[in-house]
């Protein structure tokens, strides 16, 4: 990611917070943990949106193996 992109758009308070916290370069296990546990976070997070998605729309797990034994191809062209 280009440092352009990541300062198009002020950074909010959270992020400012965490580049204080990160000011000092950390050992790379350090970081690498930290961005696991990001990921972790985030992928939680949207597991209980997709989640709550799902029950709001009454989509249960027939309607994803109904999906699954269905093809989505386009009938291929002859000439």
């Amino acid at each position: 990611m280009e440092a352009n992109q990541l300062t198009s758009n002020p950074l909010n308070e959270q992020q400012l917070l965490m580049l204080r916290l990160l000011k000092n370069p950390l050992p790379e296990a350090s970081f690498t943990q930290i961005r696991q546990l990001a990921v972790k976070l985030l992928a939680n997070q949207l597991d209980e949106t997709i989640e709550n998605w799902e029950n709001a729309n009454g989509i249960t797990e027939k309607d994803y193996e109904q999906l699954s034994n269905q093809h989505f191809r386009s009938a291929s062209r002859k000439a």
